[in-house]
């Protein structure tokens, strides 16, 4: 089996209604797909997170050098590409644009075996995985406080047993809506709040130490992903375990935020990181420190698929238990036209409670009349 063919998807949908977060406005949703094709017919699909039209001249360039490969040789290809450009892409866009690449050939590698990806990974240590509710982003008008509560005690009432808040919007305005939040769903319900790095040290301590008494169950991002020094201060000040890593790069990258124990859960998105394969060697390496893993998932239900591939083989956080800490996936929550169309049969929650796809390779079928609606020029 021979690649014979790269494609990168741009697809791009227009919001019904606008939605923010700290540091950004929403006004479309952008996927960018990448598409590998073989000379026996196979085709592996994956995902990039991050600047779409970038990630796509990434793949389209490094489309040269997997021409010809056997895709079976997914971990030789990984660390070939990943040397050729060292010297300038030990993060960022070549990182994803070979992420992307790397989900694909995983896929492959399962269809053309005929397993699911988890197996091939040595698993599934479970069929299901628990979601928690990403939503609670600002909208253009009303009271956040009120129309962001009701926001959450829906998902509460849909079975999530946790939901995640975006904060950053200044310490007074996040504690007085958190605050909002957690009476809204009640004490038996998660909430996690999420800064997207909006804060210095300073600011995140002083947010924290007005929420401590919420039972927050992480602090997402408090800080910039580049000041680890900074992660460390604030777990170091609060009772409420931090987490980060959405926007860290590689086992090399996660290094210093995992021996520093600069968090207490790690977060590598698999379309960004590195893919399928470097992410199960950031998730091996984060046990040996007995750090919890928390993939950040923000894509298309090729995203999902890949994650949930990914929590099927990562181990219970607790010793073996009759209860034990499992991993958990995050469910996004906001509008995303494209991820609700791209896949024959969507991924979906019952209850809060999202199923391991057990088909070939990712184990879901992708929907090509979508990749024509949503197509936008790169």
């Amino acid at each position: 089996m021979k690649i014979t063919k790269v494609r990168a998807h741009v697809l791009e949908a227009r919001l019904s209604q606008p939605f923010s977060y700290s540091r950004a406005r929403y006004t479309t949703r952008t996927t960018m797909v990448v598409e590998i094709e073989t000379d026996v017919g196979l085709v592996g699909w994956g995902e990039c997170y991050g600047p779409a039209r970038i990630n796509a001249a990434v793949v389209e360039s490094l489309s040269t050098l997997l021409i010809g490969q056997d895709p079976m040789r997914g971990e030789w290809i990984w660390r070939e590409i990943y040397s050729r450009y060292r010297d300038h892409g030990q993060k960022g866009s070549i990182i994803q644009g070979l992420s992307g690449i790397d989900i694909a050939l995983w896929d492959l590698k399962g269809k053309f075996l005929g397993q699911p990806i988890h197996r091939l990974m040595g698993g599934p240590l479970r069929s299901e995985v628990r979601a928690y509710a990403t939503g609670l982003y600002r909208r253009d008008e009303g009271r956040p406080d009120v129309y962001l509560a009701e926001e959450a005690a829906g998902y509460a009432s849909e079975g999530f047993n946790a939901v995640k808040l975006k904060v950053g919007f200044g310490v007074s305005e996040d504690a007085r809506v958190t605050k909002a939040i957690r009476d809204a769903i009640g004490p038996t319900v998660g909430l996690l709040i999420d800064a997207n790095h909006a804060y210095d040290a300073v600011s995140a301590i002083k947010l924290g130490r007005k929420i401590e008494g919420l039972d927050i169950g992480w602090f997402e991002e408090p800080v910039p992903p580049e000041d680890v020094a900074g992660h460390r201060q604030v777990r170091e000040a609060l009772t409420i375990p931090i987490a980060s890593g959405e926007c860290e790069f590689t086992r090399f990258g996660f290094r210093d935020l995992i021996t520093t124990r600069a968090v207490d859960i790690v977060q590598p998105d698999t379309c960004s990181a590195g893919g399928l394969s470097e992410c199960k060697k950031i998730a091996d390496f984060a046990e040996t420190y007995n750090l919890r893993y928390a993939p950040h998932v923000w894509g298309s239900g090729i995203a999902m698929a890949a994650a949930l591939q990914l929590l099927a083989v990562i181990p219970s956080f607790t010793p073996l238990s009759l209860n034990p800490v499992e991993p958990m996936l995050e469910f996004d929550r906001t509008e995303h036209p494209i991820r609700e169309a791209l896949l024959l049969v969507p991924i979906e929650h019952r209850k809060g409670i999202v199923q391991v796809p057990d088909g070939p390779g990712l184990g879901i079928e992708i929907d090509r009349r979508v990749l024509e609606q949503f197509a936008k020029a790169t």
